[in-house]
């Protein structure tokens, strides 16, 4: 009974150290909706008021630092903060991926294969360094800071894996996301009714998220004859905010201690 009593007590105390959110369809709803704003701001700010990608990068990266700082200083989940500290790294992902792509002269195949490998390398100090890269490890500002610093890279990568595929290959903005969206349904069936591990597969899907927004954000403020719907960048940005805004309203959203 004692033995009992102190794993709940442990729990609890894991659960109140624990600052990310239950993964549930509303999280991953969220996420969508939150990379897809990140490329219209990050392209509102750089394209629309000219801006460039390097003063652009430099105040998304304020706000990235500032963020993240203070989310790893909460001493409890804050839902607004998370979310706000995710939409800080998606802004910025966007800029960073577009001055890598175009700024950089590699292009969109030479930037997805560099931030690709930057992201793997994250992940394995991570690894080395923690013991896990699970959500449920993270309790400790240490492991918050390799948490923000893997999902910066991966809304990076993300930003430069859409265009490749949505410009570089001709896709499209459409059969692109179809394309993105039809790997992470693959994934869910994975999720379901196979035993591969849930880290890889909640890693793998968070990244895969990036790319979709990408496309999802291109395809709203492109110009018509490139395939997209010529929407104003502030405007698609203000209605995705408010729907984020929505769902954190409505619906419950709460930290957990369970596995992914």
């Amino acid at each position: 009974m004692d033995k009992l009593i102190l794993d709940n007590h442990m729990a609890t105390v894991k659960q109140a150290l624990v600052k990310v959110p239950e993964v549930t369809l509303l999280f991953w709803i969220i996420k969508v909706a939150a990379t897809t704003l990140g490329e219209t701001a990050g392209d509102a700010l750089s394209m629309s008021l000219n801006l460039g990608y390097i003063v652009s990068t430099a105040i998304f990266a304020v706000i990235f630092a500032v963020a993240v700082a203070t989310q790893i200083k909460a001493k409890q989940f804050n839902k607004w903060l998370y979310w706000g500290t995710i939409v800080a790294t998606t802004t910025l992902g966007t800029t960073i991926a577009d001055f890598v792509d175009r700024s950089l002269g590699i292009g969109y195949a030479g930037g997805t294969s560099l931030l690709f490998a930057m992201l793997i390398v994250c992940l394995v100090v991570w690894r080395k360094t923690m013991g896990s890269i699970s959500v449920d490890s993270i309790v400790s500002s240490k492991a918050e800071m390799f948490y923000w610093t893997t999902i910066m890279f991966s809304q990076t990568l993300g930003t430069a894996l859409g265009d490749w595929v949505a410009d570089s290959k001709g896709m499209g903005y459409t059969t692109s996301a179809i394309i993105f969206g039809s790997l992470l349904a693959i994934i869910a069936g994975a999720y379901f009714w196979t035993n591969i591990s849930r880290t890889l597969l909640f890693w793998s899907a968070f990244i895969l998220t990036r790319p979709l927004g990408a496309v999802l954000g291109d395809f709203l403020d492109k110009p018509i004859d490139h395939g997209g719907l010529a929407l104003s960048r502030f405007g698609a940005s203000a209605v995705l905010l408010v729907f984020i805004i929505f769902c954190l309203v409505v619906f419950k959203h709460r930290a957990s201690a369970k596995s992914h």
